[in-house]
C-alpha cells in the first residue's frame, strides 16, 4: 500500500507538472532520494563518468595554462606599453622653451610665452632720462611750395601784392622716383702731328664691355638679393619696379659669382681676425642643399662673423674651416661634443642651453623638479650676481661669495646624482637626466666659466643671432641647387654681417666690394695668437 502524501506535496506536484518533466523528476529525487528511484548505479557507468569528469578537467587544467601564459604576455606587453607612452609623453612636453629645439617646430596649438628672463620691473617703453627721436625740419629743403592766402580774411581786400611777414613752416618727407643713369665711355683717337700716326687712349680697369652694369647696379642687386634676402625671380622685378633696371636671374647669379670671387681675401681676414680674439662664439645649423642636409657653421663676436657651409656637422668640418684648431682663446657653444677635441682653447658653455634642459626636469615629475628647480635657479642666481657686480665696475667676484656659489652648486649637482634614476620615469628619460648631471659635474669649469672671467657671456646668443638669418633665407629662398652657391652665400655674407657689426653702411660695403675695393675688417679686442 503506497504511502499517503500531504496536502502540501500534491500542490508541488502540481507546479513541477506545469514546470515540465525536468521539474517533476528533481521533485520527486529531492523527496525520496535517486538510490530509492533509480536503484543502485552501474559500477561501468560511474567509472565512465569518473574519466569524462577528469577528462574534462584535464582539459580546463590545459586552459587554465594557456590563459595564465597568455595573462603573463599581456602583462609583459603592458609593462612595455606603459614604458613607451611615459617616453611619448616626456617627448611631448619638449619644446622651445624647455629644449635646443627651433620655435619654428612648435605646434601652433601649444605655442608658449613664458621666458627665462625674469621681470625687470620697469614699466613698458622708454624709461625715465630717454631722450626721444623725432623728425627735424630740414636746414635745405630740396623744393618750397609757399601757400598764399588770396584775400584778408577781415576786410576781403586781395593780397596778391602784401608783403609776407612771417612764415610757418611744414615739411613733407617723400621718396625721388630713381632712374638710371648711362655713361658713355669713349676712346680717343689721336693723329700725332709729327709722325702723323694715330694712337688710340684707354679704358679704366672697370669698363670692360660694350654695355655692361656700374658697381651702383651691382650693389643694389647683391643688397636685394644676399643682404633682404630675396629669390633670384622676385630680386629682377625689384630692380625693375624700383629702379627701372630689368636684370634677368642669370644676370644676378653671375653678380654674386663675381662678388663673392673678389671676397676671398677678406674673408680671410676675418678668420684671422677671429683667430686674435679673446672670446669668441661658435655654432651650426641645417642647411639643404640640392634636397640633401648640409651644414652652416658660424664663429662670431660682437664685431665679426664668419660662416661656411659644409658636407658634415662634427670635427671634420670645424677642422676644414680652420678656425678653432688654431685658436687659443675661449670658444662659448653649446656642448656640442665635437667642440670638445680642440684643446688649445677654452670652452664656456651655453647657460641658457643648460637652463632649458632644466626646465624640462622640472616640469617633468616631482622627482626630477627636486633637484632641477635648485639648480635653475642657482644659475640664474649666478648670472644676475655677474650682471650686478660689472654694473658696480667690478671685474671679479668677491672670493668668499664665489666660494659659497660653487660649493652650493656641487651640493645640488651630487644630490641630483645621488635621486638617479627616478623609479616612475622611463630609462631613456632617467638615461638623459643622469647625462645631464654628470655632464654639469664634470665640465664644472666650462659651465661656470662666465662666474670667474667677467669677459665670457653667460649663453651663446651672439652665435644663433647670427645663424638667425641663414634659417630666414632657408624660409624665403629654399634650398641651395649647388655647394659652391652656399659658399658664394657664406662669404658675402661673412662680409655684411661684419660690416654691420661695425656700424658701416651695407650698401656701401657692396659698392666698395663691387668696384674691387672692399672695406677692411679690424677688431678691437684681440689676444695673442
Amino acid at each position: 500500500m503506497s504511502p499517503k502524501l500531504p496536502a502540501s506535496m500534491h500542490w508541488q506536484i502540481y507546479q513541477a507538472h506545469l514546470s515540465g518533466p525536468h521539474a517533476l523528476f528533481r521533485l520527486f529525487e529531492d523527496a525520496f532520494g535517486r538510490h530509492a528511484l533509480y536503484g543502485p548505479p552501474d559500477p561501468d557507468q560511474q567509472q565512465h563518468t569518473i574519466d569524462d569528469l577528469s577528462a574534462h578537467i584535464g582539459r580546463l587544467q590545459a586552459q587554465v595554462g594557456r590563459l595564465q601564459a597568455e595573462l603573463s604576455d599581456l602583462r609583459g606587453r603592458n609593462f612595455q606599453l606603459g614604458r613607451r607612452n611615459a617616453e611619448l609623453e616626456a617627448l611631448v612636453v619638449k619644446d622651445s622653451h624647455n629644449s635646443s629645439r627651433p620655435p619654428s617646430t612648435d605646434p601652433p596649438w601649444s605655442k608658449r610665452t613664458r621666458s627665462l628672463r625674469r621681470p625687470s620691473g620697469r614699466r613698458p617703453g622708454g624709461q625715465r632720462g630717454h631722450c626721444g627721436v623725432t623728425l627735424r625740419l630740414s636746414p635745405r629743403p630740396d623744393r618750397i611750395v609757399e601757400h598764399r592766402p588770396r584775400e584778408c580774411r577781415s576786410c576781403h581786400t586781395p593780397l596778391s601784392a602784401a608783403r609776407v611777414v612771417r612764415h610757418h613752416r611744414q615739411q613733407v618727407i617723400e621718396v625721388v622716383p630713381a632712374r638710371l643713369r648711362v655713361t658713355e665711355h669713349r676712346l680717343a683717337v689721336v693723329r700725332c702731328s709729327s709722325c702723323g700716326r694715330t694712337t688710340q687712349g684707354e679704358f679704366s680697369g672697370s669698363v670692360r664691355s660694350g654695355v655692361q652694369y656700374g658697381p651702383g647696379v651691382k650693389a643694389r642687386v647683391l643688397y636685394l638679393q644676399q643682404y633682404q634676402l630675396l629669390p633670384y625671380g622676385r630680386t629682377s622685378e625689384a630692380m625693375r619696379d624700383l629702379f627701372g633696371c630689368r636684370v634677368s636671374a642669370g644676370t644676378v647669379a653671375n653678380m654674386v659669382r663675381e662678388c663673392a670671387s673678389g671676397l676671398v681675401e677678406t674673408e680671410l681676414q676675418i678668420k684671422q681676425q677671429l683667430r686674435r680674439s679673446s672670446v669668441i662664439h661658435a655654432d651650426e645649423t641645417g642647411l639643404r642643399i640640392n634636397g640633401r642636409l648640409a651644414y652652416v657653421h658660424v664663429a662670431s663676436t660682437e664685431r665679426l662673423t664668419h660662416y661656411a657651409s659644409a658636407a658634415h656637422r662634427g670635427q671634420t668640418a670645424i677642422t676644414e674651416i680652420n678656425v678653432l684648431p688654431r685658436y687659443r682663446g675661449t670658444c662659448v657653444h653649446d656642448g656640442w661634443l665635437a667642440y670638445s677635441h680642440y684643446t688649445c682653447c677654452r670652452h664656456a658653455l651655453c647657460g641658457v642651453h643648460l637652463l632649458r634642459e632644466l626646465t624640462y626636469f622640472e616640469e617633468l615629475s616631482a622627482a626630477t623638479k627636486a633637484w632641477a628647480a635648485p639648480l635653475k635657479e642657482l644659475l640664474l642666481e649666478m648670472k644676475r650676481e655677474v650682471e650686478r657686480v660689472r654694473e658696480e665696475g667690478g671685474r671679479r667676484l668677491d672670493h668668499q661669495r664665489l666660494t659659497a656659489l660653487t660649493e652650493n652648486y656641487d651640493q645640488l649637482v651630487a644630490a641630483g646624482l645621488r635621486a638617479q634614476p627616478p623609479p616612475e620615469l622611463p630609462a631613456q628619460v632617467s638615461k638623459q637626466a643622469r647625462n645631464l648631471l654628470r655632464r654639469l659635474e664634470r665640465r664644472k669649469e666650462e659651465v661656470l666659466r662666465f662666474l670667474i672671467d667677467f669677459s665670457v657671456p653667460f649663453d651663446n646668443n651672439q652665435a644663433e643671432r647670427d645663424l638667425r638669418m641663414v634659417k630666414l633665407q632657408q624660409k624665403t629662398s629654399g634650398c641651395f641647387r649647388t655647394e659652391e652657391g652656399a659658399k658664394r652665400f657664406c662669404r658675402i655674407r661673412s662680409y655684411l654681417s661684419t660690416t654691420r657689426k661695425q656700424g658701416r653702411e651695407v650698401l656701401g660695403a657692396l659698392e666698395g666690394a663691387c668696384r674691387g675695393k672692399p672695406l677692411s675688417v679690424r677688431q678691437r679686442r684681440v689676444i695673442a695668437e
